[in-house]
């Protein structure tokens, strides 16, 4: 029961960054409005870095279901926990987006691009082609997973040590690819806050584009999985 709540607070903690820094950049008259990609990439990444920190010690810091998958594919943590993992990460999730309404309340009431309002809690295509989409999220979601394989102790998950290493991945991967589909790359933080975009009262919100919500999770546990079958090749090579 310890692992689960670590996956879940770490797990909302990394919404409440993520979360948080794309409103403080995307709602109007936030201190941070119109700051840009490379801001939201840095929350984001800081959000990793305090989450892994967080839960390393007690859940091995996976906080994400497809990094979950990996593990699991790699011979490095029990197929048994993963049913708990995953839904402590999705509820986790759920409770950071609900954080991140809560502080940015008024904001939300005074900004009149609905648009923006979904992309605080999920990601959306700049250009929908929904099996090219899934592409980008699998090549995010591989390159993230093998770095994570590479950094995890045995039969646990992420270190605290590597904390600051995955944190910079997940920097590159925004940074790098995240321009065609926002990096979903966690099928958690993406499925967990758009159901919290479903539910929350929000003035003048739109659909919660569910039919783009399969691609976050089908992409990053098909990259996930790529990348888990690629590390043991090479590891038994």
């Amino acid at each position: 029961m310890n692992a689960f709540f670590a996956e879940f607070f770490g797990t909302a903690i990394i919404i409440v960054f993520g979360g948080g820094v794309c409103s403080n950049v995307l709602l109007s008259k936030t201190k941070g409005n119109n700051s840009g990609w490379i801001v939201i990439s840095f929350g984001w990444a800081v959000g990793v870095f305090t989450g892994v920190l967080i839960a390393a010690p007690v859940s091995g810091a996976h906080l994400n279901p497809a990094v979950t998958l990996a593990l699991v594919m790699a011979g490095k943590f029990s197929v048994s926990q993963m049913p708990l993992y995953i839904c402590a990460q999705l509820l986790g999730a759920m409770f950071g987006a609900v954080l991140v309404w809560l502080a940015y309340k008024k904001h939300f009431d005074i900004t009149g691009d609905a648009d923006a309002k979904l992309a605080i809690f999920c990601t959306a295509p700049n250009i929908r082609s929904y099996w090219y989409n899934v592409l980008t999220e699998i090549i995010g979601t591989y390159v993230l997973s093998l770095a994570v394989l590479y950094m995890a102790a045995p039969d646990v998950g992420l270190g605290a040590l590597n904390a600051l290493p995955v944190a910079i991945v997940v920097l590159g991967i925004g940074l790098s690819l995240g321009g065609p589909t926002g990096y979903a790359i966690n099928p958690a933080r993406d499925l967990g806050p758009r159901i919290i975009h479903f539910l929350l009262p929000i003035p003048g919100k739109r659909d919660s584009d569910w039919l783009y919500s399969w691609v976050p999770v089908l992409g990053p546990m098909l990259g996930a999985a790529a990348a888990a079958v690629m590390f043991v090749l090479f590891k038994g090579a």
